[in-house]
């Protein structure tokens, strides 16, 4: 009987043990909303994606998730979802765990711009193919991923310094301007700045005074606002990558005595509710829209990559510009 015991103690403790072994190996991506396993799906034929995000960093990135998630679901694509936490190392071991997985696709936001070919080549093949989504890599070797959607970001900076360019051609003297970039390296802060300075060079009297990065978050834009305020007395203008940052930059202005939005003309990017409404209340003076809804279509990819469909390069999201007046219209509506 002693020995009988001792062997069904045994039994339960492998049992335990290899339960323990599985768990480890499912949450080896710290971050993973996996739901299952990848394998699990490959007998019944349904699509799974692994989709790395930048992070929680904002409310455009709040919707942005949102829209992926959902969008799967009503698609249904599994998804083994993956939050970086705004850091590269992070997703590079999410991309890896996928590729252990097995996944039909890849699909992951890039926290920065460069360093992706090592691990793009280990997808490549695996046979896995890659989308990129919202922000692009400077990979010269483009057969590292099947296509990118997403914004046009240059674009985004340009229409901002367009409408200011406009606003101030009666200026006469010089009107300094103050920059929050976004995440240092990552391609909307590149581009959104080249965009900017691209069109503002059209008036001499447009000058950045100074530029400096805000990471795209709230606490981030306050802070770099509040250094601004102390170097620079005299401030005109803020250009801020995002919604957030500028949101963050009305603290720091409204607590330094200013009146945010006739003291200093705000410019930002994004449109979420909350920026909206600071446009919509004069808090802010334009904002360019960056739409974070790209979930329909990146199922409508994942699912032509995995049936080995051409799909264009490039796939870019409709956005728009708003005003003070055309953000009170807009805001009863507004689905993020």
């Amino acid at each position: 009987m002693r020995k009988t015991g001792t062997t069904i103690t045994r039994r339960g403790f492998g049992a335990i043990l290899a339960a323990g072994l599985m768990a480890t190996s499912l949450a080896a991506c710290g971050n993973s909303d996996t739901g299952s396993e990848a394998g699990d799906s490959k007998g019944d034929g349904q699509i799974v994606l692994g989709f790395s995000q930048v992070g929680a960093e904002s409310g455009w990135r709040t919707a942005n998730t949102n829209s992926i998630k959902e969008s799967a679901e009503k698609a249904g694509i599994k998804l083994q979802f993956d939050d970086a936490q705004q850091k590269q190392e992070n997703q590079i071991k999410a991309i890896r765990n996928f590729i252990q997985q097995k996944v039909d696709v890849i699909a992951f936001s890039p926290v920065v711009e460069s360093g992706w070919d090592t691990v793009l080549k280990e997808a490549k093949d695996a046979k896995i193919p890659v989308i990129l989504t919202d922000r692009a890599v400077d990979s010269a070797d483009k057969s590292l991923y099947k296509t990118f959607i997403g914004s046009d970001f240059v674009k985004e900076g340009r229409l901002a310094g367009e409408w200011l360019v406009e606003q101030k051609k009666a200026a006469t003297g010089p009107v300094n301007i103050v920059e929050l970039q976004g995440t240092t390296g990552s391609a909307p802060a590149n581009d959104r700045k080249k965009g900017f300075a691209e069109a503002i060079a059209a008036n001499p009297n447009l000058k950045v005074v100074a530029s400096q990065s805000g990471d795209f978050t709230r606490a981030g834009g306050k802070q770099v606002m509040e250094q601004f305020l102390k170097a620079n007395p005299k401030i005109d203008v803020l250009f801020a990558h995002n919604d957030d940052m500028g949101l963050g930059a009305l603290e720091a202005i409204t607590a330094a005595g200013k009146v945010p939005g006739k003291d200093i003309t705000i410019i930002t990017i994004d449109a979420v509710k909350d920026g909206m409404q600071a446009l919509a209340d004069g808090k802010f003076n334009f904002i360019a829209e960056c739409s974070p809804l790209l979930g329909d279509q990146l199922m409508d990819l994942v699912k032509k990559v995995k049936a080995g469909e051409e799909v264009p390069a490039r796939v870019e999201t409709q956005e728009t510009t708003f005003t003070q007046e055309q953000a009170k219209a807009a805001l009863p509506t507004r689905k993020y």
